[in-house]
């Protein structure tokens, strides 16, 4: 393992400082607390399922009460082997819930599987008793209502039942209402069920599910809404699908709009295994007179019923009851097979844009760095060294080139996979509530590692004077914990890396997506990160990088180029400079493209007509034409709306690659970029929370005015 660089940079940017304290909605917590269970071990996937969620393959969960609850041993785990058995042969992966032993497990193992089956000591679990059961480390079964919880916080859109709760009889006095239904009214996934159990309000169940603005449709050519054992309830469904191509693209139209509720798609048990109405009416009457007449009440009367249902029945109920689950799995894991293969447009709040990309599974994945920084900004003209105080201002914030990119990227539509790593400490925790709105999974928590910190002193104009850091832990971004995620990274349609995490890694992935034909983008961070990748041919494969010039210079060396020991200071001879060490590099990379700060960006690459192409070349190695440049000037901000200058080069690399990832050309790409830069250096913060796919897009490109990219050819001396 390398050893952390020795040497502290003095550099003129710095891209990697954001505030503490999020505004994060609904949704993105729920992902933020999965991760956060996943690392304190109380939610535990099985890997089966998390290998199908992490290739977006189609998985269906199964509730567990069913098990525990629902019917004796043994016919339970064999009817709970059997579901799974069809789930598979239909094309899904299941992913059975339930609690074991204080454990969330989203998918069970076989042992686990028998354990919930045979045990006399489970519990019925619903969203209400998970904080207690999972407390006291108790086991039980999941209702509709838990297995929701558990199975759309890791990201399963569909989930199949027997039959959901509902509103009990006399329910409208009682007021005894399923938690399945509120579950529906505020957690956006597909429930299969053979509608709500005939032991219950019907009618009034499906007048809860209206008011809580669940879609409701019957599978099948009518509307008849069926009644779990009976195919007919005598009430009609809003809706209905013919079949799971029409089922999964309303399901997918409800992910577009961005609805909080979800949709009941209700599967009428067929006919040949239909029980006779008579026989179950009278079971059911009987039954539910003797729940009231022993005064069971709540989450006891269901169980109770059913139990009696099939004393009365002599074992009818129960046949029907596995006939029907069967069914629903095997519906319920088409709908989902055919989800899984739909393009589902990103949503976006208040947004008229819905971005969708090349390929169902292709997402930027960015690996790199992820820090707590302390600013400190003098207040006075210079530093004062030797013991004096000095006075200033201070603050603190959450960055990482790395997690600020893959942070713009997400405000961005672009959904990346940032992998990295934090310490099992408080700001470790800090780091992956502020990221809920991303994709952390590839974010290992380390217990024997502190999360990295970063001081930077900068100048009351904002000039960088001083920079101190901690980054041991980005050494333990391995090539082995990274390759844990290659069939990520082989979908991938960008890779971001960053030149904190070391140099074999760096090589490892370079190699990796050589291979694989995947372009790579390398942020050098410093100059002395720069060198990284050219001190071996692990640079050849890159296919973008984002120097300044201080940090191409350091390129150049790592090469062994001569280099002029100054740099210059005017415009021109700048971007003379820039061109002249993007040379060598252009032998192999696509694009060097050359942060100017305030001065804009400039374009480096080799072409044939005079136009610089940013789109992934078929050819990697084709570089084919004269160099040149192309000079975008930044937009004017008045200094005094200047807040943050930390963030602005994060959010131009991000801007530039959202461009690419929706197909825009070159001018497009580059101005969304510094659109996105425009909004960093208005805002406290280094990603501004004003960026979105809505205030960032080709349209607001349009909208804007632009001054004129500039042309450039190497001087004749450097030709």
């Amino acid at each position: 393992m390398h050893g952390l660089d020795s040497c502290v940079c003095l550099h003129r940017r710095m891209w990697s400082h954001i505030t503490l304290f999020p505004h994060a909605s609904h949704m993105e917590w729920g992902r933020a607390i999965a991760r956060r269970l996943l690392h304190d071990g109380l939610l535990k996937l099985h890997p089966d399922v998390s290998k199908a969620i992490a290739s977006q393959k189609a998985v269906v969960a199964l509730e567990s009460t069913i098990i525990t609850h629902g019917m004796p041993y043994p016919e339970n785990l064999t009817m709970a082997k059997e579901v799974e058995q069809i789930v598979k042969e239909h094309g899904a992966v299941p992913a059975t819930v339930g609690i074991v032993k204080g454990k969330v497990h989203v998918g069970l193992s076989e042992s686990d599987l028998e354990y919930l089956a045979e045990s006399k000591e489970t519990v019925k679990i619903s969203r209400r008793d998970l904080p207690y059961v999972l407390s006291k480390g108790l086991s039980g079964g999941t209702t509709v209502s838990a297995t929701m919880v558990a199975a759309h916080k890791v990201g399963i859109p569909v989930l199949v039942t027997g039959g959901i709760g509902g509103v009990h009889r006399d329910g409208q006095n009682t007021l005894d209402i399923s938690a399945d239904l509120t579950e529906l009214g505020r957690t956006p996934m597909a429930v299969v069920s053979a509608g709500v159990k005939s032991i219950l309000d019907i009618g009034r169940t499906l007048e809860y599910l209206e008011t809580n603005g669940v879609c409701v449709a019957t599978f099948g050519e009518t509307r008849e809404f069926p009644a779990f054992f009976l195919p007919k309830s005598g009430f009609q469904s809003p809706y209905n699908v013919t079949d799971e191509e029409e089922a999964a693209k309303l399901i997918a139209n409800a992910q577009v709009i961005g609805q909080d509720s979800g949709v009941l798609i209700a599967v009428p048990i067929p006919e040949d295994h239909a029980a006779s109405s008579l026989v179950i009416d009278d079971a059911i009457q009987q039954a539910v007179t003797e729940a009231r007449d022993k005064g069971i009440r709540g989450k006891d009367v269901t169980p109770f019923i059913l139990e009696r249902i099939y004393e009365i029945t002599e074992g009818l109920s129960l046949a029907i009851n596995i006939a029907l689950i069967k069914n629903n799995a095997r519906v319920g894991s088409r709908i989902a097979r055919v989800l899984a293969r739909q393009k589902v447009p990103k949503y976006h709040p208040s947004s008229q844009l819905f971005i969708e990309k090349a390929g169902a599974a292709a997402k930027p994945v960015v690996i790199g760095g992820c820090n707590i920084d302390f600013i400190v900004k003098l207040d006075g003209s210079e530093m004062m060294l030797g013991g004096p105080t000095n006075s200033s201002n201070m603050r603190q914030s959450i960055g990482g080139v790395g997690r600020n990119l893959a942070e713009c990227l997400s405000r961005l539509g672009m959904n990346p996979l940032f992998i990295s790593a934090v310490g099992a400490d408080r700001s470790g925790d800090a780091t992956l509530r502020y990221c809920c709105q991303m994709d952390t999974s590839g974010v290992a928590m380390l217990r024997e590692q502190r999360t990295a910190m970063y001081c930077a002193v900068i100048s009351r104009t904002g000039e960088l004077n001083l920079g101190l850091g901690d980054m041991n832990i980005h050494l333990q971004i391995t090539p082995q914990y990274v390759s844990r995620f290659e069939e990520q990274i082989r979908s991938a349609s960008v890779i971001c890396l960053d030149g904190n995490i070391s140099a074999t890694t760096i090589n490892y992935v370079c190699s990796f997506a050589k291979e694989h034909g995947i372009p790579v983008l390398f942020e050098p961070t410093d100059p002395c990160n720069a060198r990284k990748p050219f001190e071996t041919d692990g640079w050849k494969a890159l296919a973008y990088t984002t120097p300044n010039l201080m940090e191409l210079q350091a390129m150049n060396r790592a090469l062994g180029l001569p280099v002029t020991a100054e740099l210059p200071r005017e415009l021109d001879g700048v971007i003379d400079a820039a061109l002249e060490m993007s040379r060598p590099l252009l032998k192999h990379l696509q694009c060097v493209i050359v942060s100017l700060g305030r001065e804009g960006v400039l374009l480096c690459s080799t072409s044939e007509d005079g136009e610089i192409c940013l789109q992934p070349r078929k050819d990697p190695q084709t570089s084919a034409g004269q160099l040149c440049a192309i000079h975008y000037p930044a937009i004017a901000v008045r200094a005094e709306e200047v807040l943050n200058v930390s963030g602005a080069g994060d959010c131009l690399t991000a801007g530039i690659i959202a461009g690419l990832l929706s197909g825009q050309e070159t001018n497009t790409c580059v101005r969304m970029g510094l659109l996105a830069a425009s909004y960093s250096v208005r805002s406290q913060e280094a990603i501004s929370t004003s960026i979105s796919a809505d205030s960032v897009n080709p349209q607001r490109v349009l909208e804007n005015t632009w001054l004129q990219p500039q042309y450039h050819a190497p001087t004749s001396r450097g030709a």
